[in-house]
């Protein structure tokens, strides 16, 4: 047995494999286990992708350790691959001396022309692959074996190969089978031979293993040490939904979700629409701008209106998001961001809309930006954006990416005191003069909510009559609603938590600015350079717009600030124009999350 501190693993096949089931159920195991993990699931943007093809390979890169764990790993320790495609979209991503477990069936002169190789070319033979151990199985075969005496039919038994594979990777890393069990059998409950037939595929990969144990070391990795409290593997589009849940309840609202099916932020409407027991009313729209008016209709009537979506469908969202802001409701806007421009790359990470986020509406409508940053990160960022929408008036942006919308990692289950209180800003029914657009010390206006005596009012689309809500076209009211539009989302700097620098590290050489999904790439970057000495500091955004009001303090106290972003630099531009600092980026747009060794090397190159 061979102690480890953290593994990698990266499972890779067909997209019709099982690959992410097997990643998903290897990952609660490791999360039940005790282990900090994080995981990063990919895989093509059809239904069905080209079988046997490099392009129709999906893959699940699961990070365990008895450490912190903050990004789903660099190099993988150990790669499973289910055919040669496989192999060969992937072998850049294991380490020198890794493992590879390849399922020989996937090899055969077939796979092998449709991965653009001879048909009779034998890749793990070649020379480039000597630095690597080999574990080659004849995974379908052995599955088949496994179930010789079932009625299933070969199809059927064939579906089972991932069981195989996930009962041997479960063997080699010393976790138990029992979490898998019970999911099969929860599953399946209602097709016992197919529940029968997993069952014993997932047992047969484990004892496989019991044979080859001369040959290959079994590797244990200890439970982490985290914060004592109650945790759950939370991916985070879940956990997106389960805070507007939250922040409903909390907030004495119905929550109302309004939604037009999209990759990556689809999952989010598929979640709540499980917990009707709490009052949620899920609406699938017939395209995205009837989901964003229906939200708004629903604000309007005195709910929690949510929608959310991809850039493709924040774009067809803009004019409706315009009216949001117009009208001074609490709308919470959810975009889990791909890669663009226009369809772009549906099931690829990138953090491409954040300019859109915060300019992509005609005239001057500002709304309040934040991003999450981890897929736990994304309860508590979503549920302060409902905060917000609901005690300032206003639109809010949550910012999420397909790579933590899809990973996973642990998350302590918050208990309900330890949520902020949300106190909406309802109009007293006993005022008898009451005015629309008559605003408190934060600029905020009263809500009224329709068919309450004495309330009466209007609102629309056309300018507004400062205090009145009166139709109006004249000038000079008209440059003060945009200041007073402005002004109120500018005050939501004095209710938002000041910025931390992370490990109180407040002056140095060089700073790493970060926002979203670039988490924890940087957090391990900044803290491998600063065990080695190095004067390097970490900030990270949550709150994009208005930014906490010590920013630029903190930026104007290192020599040199960095911006990574999965784009083409997008945060650089508002950071150099509102501080008038000569940050330096580093860009990334190619479906992938960063490395936390390219952000290393960037650091070093400025340092």
């Amino acid at each position: 047995m061979v102690k480890k501190d953290k593994v990698c693993i990266l499972f890779a096949g067909d997209s019709g494999d099982g690959i992410q089931l097997t990643g998903t159920e290897f990952s609660n195991t490791v999360a039940l286990a005790g282990n900090d993990l994080s995981t990063f699931p990919d895989f093509p943007a059809e239904i069905r992708a080209p079988q046997g093809t490099v392009s129709g390979v999906s893959g699940f890169k699961v990070n365990f350790g008895s450490t912190e764990i903050f990004t789903p790993g660099g190099l993988a320790d150990v790669m499973v691959v289910m055919n040669v495609a496989a192999l060969r979209k992937n072998i850049s991503q294991l380490r020198p001396g890794g493992l590879i477990i390849a399922n020989t069936s996937g090899f055969d002169p077939r796979n092998l022309k449709l991965a653009g190789y001879d048909s009779d070319a034998k890749p793990l033979e070649d020379k480039n692959y000597d630095g690597f151990k080999k574990l080659e199985i004849d995974v379908t075969k052995l599955t088949r074996e496994a179930l010789k005496e079932s009625e299933l039919s070969m199809k059927e038994k064939d579906r089972s190969k991932n069981m195989f594979v996930l009962g041997l990777i479960l063997w080699l890393h010393h976790k138990p089978l029992d979490h898998t069990q019970k999911f099969i059998e929860q599953k399946f409950k209602n097709k016992p031979h197919i529940m029968e037939a997993n069952l014993s595929v997932l047992k047969a990969g484990f004892h496989f293993g019991e044979t080859i144990e001369a040959s290959f070391e079994r590797v244990e990795v200890a439970p982490a040490k985290l914060p004592p409290g109650e945790y759950r593997n939370a991916i985070g589009n879940q956990v997106t939904a389960i805070a507007l849940v939250a922040a409903a309840e909390k907030s004495g609202l119905d929550l109302f979700y309004a939604g037009y099916p999209i990759t990556p932020a689809s999952d989010i409407l598929h979640e709540l629409s499980k917990h009707k027991n709490f009052g949620v009313k899920t609406f699938q729209a017939e395209d995205e701008i009837a989901a964003v008016t229906a939200a708004i209709g629903a604000s309007f009537g005195g709910k929690l209106g949510v929608t959310a979506s991809s850039g493709p469908g924040i774009a067809l969202k803009a004019e409706g998001l315009g009216l949001a802001v117009m009208l001074e409701l609490p709308l919470v806007v959810i975009n889990v961001q791909r890669g663009g421009p226009s369809t772009g790359l549906p099931t690829k990470t990138e953090q491409a809309d954040l300019l859109q986020a915060l300019y992509g509406r005609n005239g001057e409508a500002p709304i309040p930006v934040l991003a999450a940053h981890s897929p736990s990160d994304c309860f508590w960022t979503t549920y302060e954006a409902a905060k917000i929408a609901i005690e300032h008036m206003t639109p809010v942006f949550v910012l999420s990416d397909g790579y933590i919308a899809n990973g996973a990692g642990p998350w302590r289950f918050p208990n309900a005191n330890d949520l902020a209180e949300i106190n909406p800003p309802f109009a007293d029914s006993k005022d008898e003069n009451y005015q629309p657009y008559l605003r408190d010390d934060k600029g905020v206006r009263r809500w009224a909510i329709p068919g309450t005596k004495g309330l009466e009012h209007r609102l629309g689309g056309l300018e507004k009559q400062d205090i009145t809500g009166d139709v109006s076209y004249e000038p000079d009211n008209h440059e003060i609603m945009v200041k007073n539009r402005q002004g109120k989302i500018d005050a939501i700097a004095q209710s938002i938590p000041l910025a931390e620098v992370e490990d109180q590290v407040t002056h140095g050489d060089v700073l790493v600015l970060g926002w979203g999904s670039t988490y924890g790439a940087i957090k391990t970057a900044v803290h491998n350079l600063r065990a080695e000495g190095k004067s390097v500091g970490h900030l990270h955004l949550r709150h994009i717009q208005p930014m906490p009001s010590n920013t630029g303090e903190i930026l104007k106290n290192f020599k040199e600030v960095l911006i990574p972003e999965l784009n083409n630099g997008q945060l650089i531009k508002v950071i150099r124009d509102a501080f008038l600092i000569d940050a330096k980026p580093l860009n990334k747009i190619k479906g992938l999350p960063f490395l936390a060794s390219e952000i290393e090397a960037k650091c070093l190159e400025l340092l």
